[in-house]
């Protein structure tokens, strides 16, 4: 099986599935930084200084393989990948400020399985090719961001929710995927499984969050989080993925203690593969949405958020459909 398909495969499954890098896509696996189902919300907003938890479950499937025009090739209609994975993060905002803005330190762990095939029949051996499946240690993924708010804060119509943070707030900061994760090339090479990708990824990133005056309910948020992802050389294959822009985004509605919409995830392969010193064009692009709520519980000092995604555009990578629930807590 080529290299390229092997890393579409794993890229995907990630894609909409993975917590410590937020998602795959390129041929090779590489991930898109950023933390599943924690930067789509709120997502410039930072909290009051403290040290913050959060514990992330998700799971996934993938199924089929989209050409370039976004059209399912025949050739691997039983091509399908199922995952699962736990993830910590941790976010450290010191008491301190520059410029009237806060910064977050944010980390996280993940770990997680697979099982899967590309192709029912293997045309090497000629025999059928059963699933298989591993499980490992992803990549951990670590981010520094600079936030600012330029609203006001007003109650909650409702007794015991948070307040609502009205205005805009603006977030930079860079992302960091460190390959330490499980991987084993030849793996990939003939299963297309992989739970780390052996690539460093550095991402600048920005976002912005805006909440509204009251007009349907409490205020309607719109916030965005654009990645720049920069991929070095898989040191195992000389495989280099073309640089990937990537964009979670919500549009939700504050409802006292919940918060409800649509979530989703936008990719833009913006450069061609390399390898061997050849270009390889098979850019990356895709689109997934689906609903999120989160739900506040600030006497129990605790908020849970649960999303679902599937994919609707999907060019040179696989189908998805997949599931994150998360809850965090701040711990002092």
């Amino acid at each position: 099986m080529s290299e390229f398909m092997c890393r579409v495969v794993v890229l995907f499954t990630v894609f909409i599935l993975s917590l410590a890098p937020n998602f795959g896509y390129a041929a090779e696996g590489s991930n898109v930084a950023g933390i599943s189902g924690g930067s789509d919300m709120r997502s410039a907003l930072l909290p009051p200084p403290g040290l913050y938890a959060a514990g992330i479950a998700a799971a996934s499937q993938t199924q089929n393989y989209f050409d370039n025009n976004g059209n399912r090739v025949a050739a691997f209609n039983d091509l399908e990948f199922k995952g699962r994975v736990g993830a910590l993060a941790l976010l450290y905002v010191p008491d301190f400020k520059l410029a009237g803005g806060s910064f977050g330190l944010l980390g996280a762990v993940f770990a997680g399985d697979e099982c899967g095939r590309i192709l029912a029949f293997n045309p090497f051996t000629f025999a059928s090719n059963p699933k298989r499946c591993t499980t490992g240690w992803g990549d951990p993924y670590v981010e520094m961001n600079w936030s600012r708010f330029f609203g006001t804060l007003r109650p909650s119509r409702y007794e015991g929710a948070f307040p609502i943070s009205e205005g805009l707030a603006v977030q930079f900061g860079l992302g960091v995927v460190i390959p330490v994760g499980q991987y084993d090339a030849t793996q990939v090479a003939t299963n297309g499984l992989s739970i780390g990708n052996n690539l460093w990824n550095v991402a600048p990133m920005a976002a912005f969050t805006y909440t509204s005056p009251p007009i349907l309910a409490e205020g309607t948020e719109i916030s965005a989080k654009l990645y720049w992802n920069n991929y070095r050389e898989n040191s195992d294959t000389q495989y280099r993925t073309g640089d990937i822009l990537s964009m979670d985004f919500a549009l939700t509605e504050r409802i006292g203690p919940f918060q409800i919409g649509i979530a989703g995830t936008y990719v833009d392969q913006i450069e061609n593969d390399e390898q061997f010193g050849f270009s390889i064009d098979n850019r990356i692009k895709g689109l997934s949405l689906g609903p999120v709520i989160a739900w506040d519980l600030p006497e129990a000092g605790v908020s849970m958020k649960l999303k679902l995604q599937k994919s609707i555009i999907q060019q040179n990578t696989v189908k998805g459909l997949g599931a994150v629930f998360t809850i965090a807590t701040k711990l002092y």
